[in-house]
């Protein structure tokens, strides 16, 4: 996984919380990051249909749905994120050894099935559900 979600999803509570259009650099003075970053995340989530942009002066990004609605599912699949995955992989198809042929084909399942498991968990969290967890965590100190 990317810490674009990160950014994504702190980005989306924020605009949940501020209701009004956003700049790119509030949002990422917000999200401790840079506006380019910010842009390139919120992107994605334009082209999937999450939030609109407002061109000019008074111009940044909103909410277009319910954020009782919007859940962590459609942000990762905005994002093509994979939450288990291997840049390397052991063994060698090519090997006349089982486990060094089929290592890699069964860790691939295996993260396949990760995946989805995780994937299915966040189409079960909402913005709603992210932005009433902090306001618990705050009345909590």
């Amino acid at each position: 996984m990317t810490s674009e979600f990160a950014v994504a999803v702190h980005g989306l509570v924020y605009l949940d919380q501020r209701k009004i259009t956003t700049s790119s650099e509030e949002l990422a003075s917000n999200v401790c990051t840079n506006p380019a970053r910010i842009r390139k995340v919120m992107a994605k989530l334009k082209k999937a249909g999450i939030i609109a942009t407002k061109e000019g002066l008074e111009g940044g990004y909103h909410l277009i749905g319910d954020p009782d609605t919007i859940n962590l599912k459609q942000i990762c699949d905005a994002l093509d994120v994979a939450f288990v995955s291997s840049s390397w992989k052991s063994g060698d198809v090519n090997k006349h050894c089982m486990v060094a042929s089929g290592m890699s084909g069964v860790m691939d399942e295996i993260y396949g099935e990760l995946n989805d498991i995780c994937r299915n968990r966040m189409e079960q969290i909402t913005i709603s559900d992210i932005h009433e967890k902090l306001i618990r965590n705050r009345l909590k100190i």
